[in-house]
């Protein structure tokens, strides 16, 4: 289900068919009409913003996620045609297949993922965003996902597709915050989750327009967005912290913080899916504790993808 400026691409818009009847849906049916109605929890529609993690939050991130395996294919083949870079962050752990540092990429560890980004900014430098898109297009057309043998587009949860659209019928602008590339996200934002690409927000390399051209840099521009550069990359975007927040992994701690509604996606279907808490103990111990919104995929959700 994905609803893109105002026109839905399929009907029920505003529904949560693949929720199951339960504490999970209710609260967020709860809370949107409650923030929209007059009364104590009401906010004006300028100031309706939601945030949304993306990997393992809105599509499958196991066994790795969406971007570092685009990374990893191309980083592998930079080193090989380079020796000079076999000594260097990230290409040496990807030419040795360093399982403590593949960890920590997959656990989004700040210092691992900002030598990708690193990696990533130089990779590209000089290109264009047509020539960089073209790049990550034909990964998407080719590249299977390992458990289910799908395109990584077909995995994005229906579910989450739902509640986007519920969002918007309640006036509710949807951004994508993700430590992930920006621009790796843009390419596909609009047709898989119906989010326009302004409203993607990431890590992302600066840019350069020069003699009528623009081109990608060699640094990242602001910071990477994890943890607290989430909330700092999501209020230099939107100049808001946002109403409504959903994540999975312990790198949303603070966006989740940040948000008056909390929604936690616990990955605990590993027959439809995949079950596994590492990397979010943190984030569901709070989330148990501070009673946020904590959504099982087994047990609240009746379908996975869409």
């Amino acid at each position: 289900m994905k609803k893109l400026e105002g026109i839905s691409l399929i009907s029920n818009e505003g529904t949560l068919e693949s929720w199951n009847d339960g504490p999970a849906k209710q609260s967020i049916i709860d809370f949107l009409k409650s923030s929209t109605e007059e009364g104590p929890n009401y906010v004006k529609p300028a100031g309706r913003i939601a945030t949304f993690d993306n990997d393992g939050t809105l599509w499958v991130e196991q066994p790795v996620p969406v971007q570092l395996d685009f990374l990893f294919r191309v980083f592998a083949n930079t080193a090989q045609n380079d020796p000079s870079l076999a000594s260097k962050q990230p290409y040496k752990a990807i030419l040795e297949r360093d399982e403590t540092f593949f960890q920590k990429a997959l656990e989004q560890n700040p210092e691992a993922i900002m030598a990708l980004e690193g990696a990533f900014a130089r990779e590209w430098s000089g290109k264009t965003p047509d020539e960089f898109e073209a790049e990550v297009r034909e990964f998407f057309a080719t590249v299977k996902q390992e458990k289910f043998a799908a395109n990584f587009t077909d995995l994005v949860y229906k579910p989450m597709l739902e509640l986007f659209d519920l969002l918007k019928s309640y006036e509710y602008r949807v951004f994508v915050c993700s430590g992930g590339g920006r621009d790796f996200m843009r390419v596909i934002s609009e047709e898989t989750w119906g989010i326009f690409k302004e409203n993607v927000i990431g890590s992302a390399s600066e840019y350069e327009y020069h003699n009528g051209a623009l081109t990608r840099g060699d640094r990242v521009l602001g910071g990477v967005a994890l943890g607290p550069g989430k909330v700092e990359h999501v209020f230099a975007r939107t100049g808001r912290l946002p109403v409504v927040a959903g994540g999975n992994g312990d790198v949303d701690i603070e966006m989740l913080e940040s948000a008056k509604f909390r929604l936690f996606i616990h990955h605990d279907d590993d027959e439809r899916e995949y079950a596994y808490e590492n990397g979010a103990e943190k984030l569901l111990a709070i989330a148990e504790e501070k009673k946020y919104t904590i959504v099982s995929m087994k047990n609240d959700w009746n379908e996975i993808f869409r």
